[in-house]
């Protein structure tokens, strides 16, 4: 017998068949862990109205005082009197009944969803979708049949997408110390339903990986007129958007003080069809899958648009080097190497320098490997003061590189690089080399940023705070002490340097720093160019900001590829760069720079960009890379 006003146990089969023959006259929606759910099954799958309802928000009761055919009326609708609800409920009523009894396995799936009213049905909605039956392919919970059926249901549920992205948040939510996505992924609107398919796939097959999406639109995106010009090269994305190989590991190190830690591996060697695959390194606690995809993905572009045959990777580890000694960080590298030695070599991957990956870890990397690979002197890592490396210019490369580029675009317009104001952000390796190298070409660079803010000289750097500022990085100490030096200074917390009055960015701090309102500080700042010095510094949302804008961007692809031609170089046996005079060095790279810029400019003139556009060295850019690679991957056949 059923007690009203109490939670319904099951302790029986009979007690099931009551309930089935003797439904109570009250709805429920949300119940704890052992309570049942009593639910008005509509017309079920076959109703064309699944595709086409319009959603309503339901409203539980807030008080447990209240008598329960009150609940039940302020569950449909808090609007609508109680007389108007008991009507409507009557007309509602079918004979079917389905109960289903919440169990511990279930409480988190159940946990995403919520049960509403549409079109006079009650039915039970995600959470994260707000959407419901064919919406998730079946109706999650089943509307007829035997328990089976339901459990295969919501079995099928529990795999679809939009419920892994609910625990995906759930999970985030939970530990603090993870990357909290509070906002959807940004889908940008495709012309041709061909590249809609394509983003369409990726998501479907890696809905979690949000940064490699983001990049892949942004490429497809630039793809579109080529895809709709030659439908051949459609199959050649797709395989090309599949990585090669992907390898995660476990990395297990012990302390200074003997206790042991774990931490995670990647490599993404992502595509060999020019030649070995050539990537960084990045160390950072925020380090995932996702990003090491993302980051061989650009890789593979950047060194597909560079004049030499090199395939691109990308990897790293979740570890944090920051507060760590010598040691701890030997015994880590040698730890990380133990595991992915195995996938390196001369002629299949060649690992580099990126985030968190100094000199003193390729050191530390290079002698695990040299040992393990049984003594072979043959280096094939690339990093600046390594006597294997071959050369002491390679760590200016990319930042040079940067403000060459920066100085081609400002030749087109007829301007020079002396006298402007520069926004930096970042103060690693790159965004120093940016720094004085600005200063030699008489600009004005006036901002440098860390995790934690950023720096502030109105009257801008000049070489002896420059000396400073390298002094406070080498010494790994806060950029606040350089207001010790220079009390005129201002440091900003929490803060991006993009509200500041400048001419030209250059981000070279991290992935997606510059978020929609930073565009616009940078739009109403009088920022006329901005030089990616980091992969994908900006999000979709802020790139539709600055086009709007007016704002010229130079792609990392581009602008970076000082860095992979060097590295190539180092590598090439008929170069010596220890002969070269930094003149000859110079003069080299931006000989480099320019035919990256010209093949850029060349290819998105050809499929209707032009050269003034904003967005014509972004598009030019993955043309040209894409074409380089789906002739070699047509000439190697399907592999």
């Amino acid at each position: 017998m059923l007690i009203p006003g109490r939670p319904l146990m099951m302790n029986s089969v009979t007690d099931e068949m009551n309930l089935l023959h003797h439904p109570p006259a009250h709805h429920l929606v949300m119940r704890d862990i052992g309570e049942e759910i009593d639910l008005e099954i509509g017309p079920g799958e076959d109703d064309p109205s699944f595709t086409s309802t319009p959603l309503v928000v339901s409203q539980e009761p807030t008080s447990s005082e209240e008598p329960e055919e009150q609940k039940a009326l302020l569950l449909v609708s808090h609007t609508l009197s109680e007389d108007q609800d008991l009507t409507k409920l009557q007309q509602m009523k079918r004979k079917k009944k389905v109960v289903k009894k919440w169990r511990e396995e279930w409480a988190e799936t159940y946990k995403w969803a919520y049960v509403d009213m549409n079109e006079g049905t009650t039915r039970i909605f995600c959470s994260v979708c707000r959407e419901y039956g064919r919406k998730h392919r079946r109706n999650p919970y089943g509307n007829e049949g035997s328990r089976n059926m339901q459990m295969s249901a919501l079995e099928e549920h529990n795999n679809s997408l939009l419920h892994k992205e609910a625990l995906r948040l759930q999970m985030a939510s939970k530990d603090k110390s993870l990357p909290i996505v509070d906002r959807p992924i940004y889908v940008k609107s495709l012309m041709s339903k061909t590249a809609g398919s394509i983003v369409e796939a990726v998501f479907r097959r890696d809905p979690h990986d949000v940064e490699f999406i983001q990049s892949v639109q942004e490429v497809i995106h630039s793809l579109e007129p080529v895809l709709v010009k030659n439908s051949q090269y459609v199959h050649i994305l797709e395989r090309l958007l599949e990585p090669e190989r992907m390898i995660v590991f476990r990395v297990p190190w012990v302390d200074d003080k003997g206790e042991p830690h774990v931490n995670r591996g990647f490599r993404v060697q992502f595509s060999q069809a020019l030649g070995p695959c050539r990537g960084g390194l990045r160390f950072h606690p925020r380090m995932n899958l996702s990003i090491a995809k993302f980051l061989g993905f650009e890789q593979t572009l950047k060194n597909a648009l560079s004049p030499y045959k090199l395939g691109g990777a990308g990897g790293g580890s979740d570890f944090d080097p920051k507060g760590k000694s010598d040691n701890e960080i030997m015994r880590f590298c040698q730890s990380f190497m133990d595991e992915l030695y195995r996938y390196l070599g001369p002629d299949q991957d060649l690992p580099a320098e990126d985030m968190g990956v100094g000199p003193r870890e390729m050191g530390y990397l290079f002698g695990q490997y040299r040992r393990l690979a049984g003594g072979h002197f043959q280096g094939n890592f690339t990093g600046p003061k390594i006597f294997w490396s071959g050369s002491s210019l390679r760590t200016e490369a990319t930042g040079y590189g940067l403000v060459f580029f920066a100085r081609l675009l400002l030749a087109e317009m007829n301007k020079e690089l002396k006298g402007l104001r520069c926004a930096v952000s970042g103060s690693g390796k790159i965004a120093m080399h940016v720094i004085e190298k600005l200063l030699s070409c008489g600009a004005i660079p006036i901002t440098v940023s860390d995790t934690k803010g950023y720096l502030l000289d109105e009257d801008g750097f000049d070489y002896v705070k420059f000396s400073v500022l390298r002094d406070i990085k080498a010494q790994q100490r806060s950029l606040r002490d350089y207001l010790k030096s220079y009390t005129r200074a201002r440091y900003f917390e929490d803060a991006k340097p993009w509200n500041e009055r400048c001419d030209i960015a250059f981000p070279c701090a991290s992935q997606n720093e510059i978020e929609q309102t930073d565009a616009l500080g940078l739009v109403n700042s009088g920022c006329r160019i901005l030089i990616e010095g980091s992969n994908m510094p900006c999000r979709p949302q802020a790139i539709d900001i600055l086009r709007k804008g007016k704002v010229l961007i130079a792609p990392a692809k581009s602008a970076g590829a000082g860095g992979v031609a060097v590295g190539e170089l180092e590598l090439n046996h008929e170069y010596n760069l220890m002969h070269w005079s930094a003149e000859d060095f110079e003069s080299k790279l931006q000989e480099m720079i320019k035919q990256t810029y010209e093949k850029s400019i060349k290819e998105a003139n050809s499929y209707g960009f032009p050269k003034d556009s904003p967005e014509a060295l972004v598009h030019g850019g993955n043309i040209s890379a894409f074409l380089n690679l789906a002739q070699a991957m047509i000439d190697q056949g399907c592999v």
